[in-house]
């Protein structure tokens, strides 16, 4: 399987950037029948059991990684005042291609900051995240953008909709952003038309002209579903997405979500603080006191 990165990375130089020297996820250190995490050695502190060094050549051309999405060792603080406030205190995760896993958490436990982290929204102080294989929390800026818009999908809790346009305009903006004025403008009906088919896949075929605003709170969430697939990602990360809809339309969305996860195989890392709405996913794994603990 080719390494989906190398459109995004094709630009480099060779040598250029953190590809070309850090460790990458080669990594199998869980038994048959052994937790789901990256890292199981006595001293997580100590050392990365198994890590190995690869050229970017030898990444694209090696075999496929046990996970999809990685994150070793990592290291997340913010300063409030002149206090340092400490988040994640090395946390270890593997999500493999196809999973629907829920994080788990108190209120401020991290579970937001973690998954900013996973789609390189925000750089955690210390430690890495590999995506198949290769690290990316320390890509240029560039490369990290591009990586997200066509390998990572994104919903949040308050929608983050565009007020000015229409649902339909809202879903096309993914589309619009990866590629020049003049590309987009060149495909913009095949564009419209996917866009238009996923928004009509999440039951709003007949809302595609209507603003935010003239619609409920599910509705919105449903676009922001549609937008977040509408350039075909891998991985769909998806923080709080029921926190601001009644019961049975935050069950709506959630059988959504599980019908994308069977039906086209899309990874899944979703976040809540309600242990009925993790028990919907393959696996659960709880953050507390700023690690990763099985469920």
């Amino acid at each position: 399987m080719s390494d989906p990165r190398q459109r995004i990375l094709e630009e480099m130089p060779l040598g250029e950037g953190p590809l070309s020297t850090g460790p990458a996820v080669g990594i199998d250190l869980s038994a048959p029948g052994g937790p789901d995490i990256v890292m199981t050695a006595s001293d997580e502190e100590e050392s990365i059991a198994a890590s190995v060094v690869q050229t970017r050549a030898q990444r694209m051309s090696g075999p496929a990684p046990q996970y999809q999405v990685a994150a070793v060792k990592l290291r997340k603080s913010y300063r409030k005042g002149g206090v340092t406030i400490p988040v994640l205190k090395g946390v270890n995760l593997g999500v493999r291609r196809g999973e629907f896993l829920a994080i788990v958490g108190q209120s401020g436990s991290g579970k937001s900051t973690l998954l900013h982290l996973l789609g390189t929204l925000d750089a955690p102080d210390d430690g890495a995240i590999y995506f198949d294989g290769g690290r990316i929390d320390d890509l240029p800026s560039r490369f990290r953008d591009r990586l997200r818009n066509k390998h990572f999908g994104m919903i949040f809790q308050m929608y983050h909709l565009l007020p000015e346009l229409t649902a339909l305009e809202n879903v096309l903006l993914p589309r619009m952003i990866g590629r020049s004025v003049l590309g987009f403008l060149r495909s913009r009906r095949e564009h419209r038309a996917a866009a238009a088919r996923l928004l009509d896949m999440v039951g709003l075929g007949h809302r595609l002209k209507h603003k935010p605003r003239e619609l409920s709170g599910g509705e919105m969430q449903r676009a922001a579903i549609a937008r977040a697939l509408v350039a075909g990602p891998e991985v769909l990360l998806a923080d709080e997405p029921t926190g601001n809809l009644d019961g049975d339309t935050g069950s709506e969305i959630l059988r959504l979500l599980g019908s994308l996860n069977r039906q086209e195989k899309l990874t899944i890392v979703m976040v809540t603080h309600d242990q009925a709405i993790a028990r919907r996913a393959d696996r659960v794994v709880r953050l507390v006191d700023g690690r990763i603990e099985d469920v």
